[in-house]
């Protein structure tokens, strides 16, 4: 008896470790997984891979693709809670989610009940009230705020509420590729800068080329058959 209740117990204690192992596993949203590629994605998205858009070529490419779950007028608590998901790509790899809920999907909920559903899924938040100010944007400061975030050493989540706007999403990480992601855009902006002049003498030469072109079209055809 003694030991058969033993083993109870520690069958309980190693269904429970294994449990707490996969909801604590952040690598992972849904079925995407950070490091995917963007053709993988697309295809789990219902979505093509030309429909990602480039942020920026070089020196790195970063790509974004949003999805859109299928309208429902349902209002059934069943139905998907996410608004929508931006998905973005360092040289191809998945490294960025971005998850926003609709607002009346979450209206009236408070912030432990978000951080209770969300700790289903990824365990104890490791910085149950994190009052951090961070932008999703590289380029513009959008001023979202992480109020908890669940991290480990390699990924992060952060559920955020909007600043002007009384929504919540999430912002999930590859802190590696993400890292690597911020500098790449950050070098890029100032890149652009750079060239920006030589792109504006460019485009002036182009539009000045294609006006001769049309004016020495339009001499052919005007020319013979003038008469003062």
């Amino acid at each position: 008896m003694i030991s058969a209740r033993r083993l109870a117990i520690s069958f309980s204690c190693a269904l429970l470790s294994a449990q707490l192992i996969y909801a604590q596993d952040l690598s992972t949203y849904r079925e995407f997984q950070f490091g995917m590629n963007l053709p993988a994605v697309a295809k789990l998205a219902g979505l093509k891979p030309s429909e990602a858009r480039v942020l920026h070529q070089r020196p790195a490419l970063i790509q974004e693709l949003a999805w859109q779950p299928p309208f429902s007028s349902s209002s059934s608590p069943q139905t998907d809670p996410v608004w929508n998901t931006i998905f973005r790509f360092y040289n191809g790899e998945l490294y960025r989610i971005v998850i926003n809920y609709k607002r009346n999907k979450t209206e009236g909920l408070t912030r432990a009940d978000l951080v209770e559903a969300i700790s289903a899924m990824y365990g104890t938040p490791t910085t149950p009230s994190a009052e951090i100010a961070f932008s999703l944007s590289e380029v513009y400061n959008d001023g979202q705020v992480a109020i908890t975030r669940w991290e480990d050493s390699q990924y992060s989540f952060s559920l955020f509420r909007a600043a002007y706007q009384p929504t919540f999403g999430v912002l999930a990480v590859s802190k590696r590729l993400d890292a690597l992601a911020q500098t790449a855009s950050t070098e890029a902006i100032e890149l652009d800068k750079q060239e920006a002049p030589q792109r504006e003498i460019e485009r002036q030469r182009k539009r000045d080329d294609e006006y001769d072109a049309s004016q020495d079209k339009a001499r052919l055809v005007n020319k013979p058959g003038f008469r003062p």
